[in-house]
């Protein structure tokens, strides 16, 4: 199993020879999709979902019916590859075994209109990967690996922390984080780490392009 960071919230796991890539939007560089056999999309926001990421990819795009629709008005030459999930399904994408998780963005503000979002819940070879997308909403079962979202116009430092103490995963890779400067982040990590270690719980960031160890 490899696990590599892309730009912002774009990771991409390959195993057995075939590579899914989740949520390859408009802060993750086109190399994030090279020969990609499937592409997973959480919600429409252009920092999750870029049409000329997903054309690039020449590969099924699985994703909600929000997403499937904005992927319709954008690039009609998408279509054919799109095969809508719901929450709570159950699928295959790359021959990796996969569940949607949950049915709502996170509120940004109550004057916006809330839009859907569904992470995901991959099984990798006996390790569970979760991607939560925009949301703050676990699988209700047990993760080996979250991908951590760090920082958001719709997350607070401590309810990132507290989501990953909720999910519990011993290991954490920060995703979500090209809001904050380098200085930023360095804070962020600094309390992930004192506040997740002392359960147990590892947390890692690293740079674009770089594979998990």
């Amino acid at each position: 199993m490899r696990i590599t960071k892309f730009g912002h919230a774009c990771v991409r796991v390959e195993a057995g020879g075939r590579a899914v890539v989740l949520d390859p939007g408009g802060f993750t560089d086109v190399a994030a999709v090279e020969g990609a056999d499937a592409v997973l999309v959480t919600h429409e926001h252009a920092d999750h979902l870029d049409v000329a990421n997903l054309r690039a990819a020449d590969a099924p795009i699985l994703t909600i019916a929000a997403v499937a629709d904005a992927i319709g008005e954008q690039a009609p030459d998408l279509r054919e590859r799109v095969t809508v999930v719901a929450p709570g399904d159950a699928f295959e994408a790359a021959g990796l075994a996969v569940r949607a998780v949950g049915e709502l963005h996170a509120v940004i503000h109550p004057d916006y209109d809330r839009i859907h979002n569904s992470g995901f819940l991959l099984d990798v070879e006996g390790t569970r990967v979760f991607h939560p997308g925009d949301a703050l909403t676990g699988p209700g079962e047990p993760v080996d690996l979250l991908l951590a979202p760090v920082c958001a116009p719709w997350l607070k430092i401590g309810e990132a922390i507290d989501f990953a103490r909720e999910v519990g995963a011993p290991r954490n890779l920060a995703i979500h984080d090209r809001i904050y400067s380098d200085l930023g982040l360095g804070m962020a990590d600094a309390h992930f780490s004192r506040l997740l270690e002392p359960n147990g719980q590892s947390w890692a960031r690293i740079d674009d392009g770089v594979e998990l160890t």
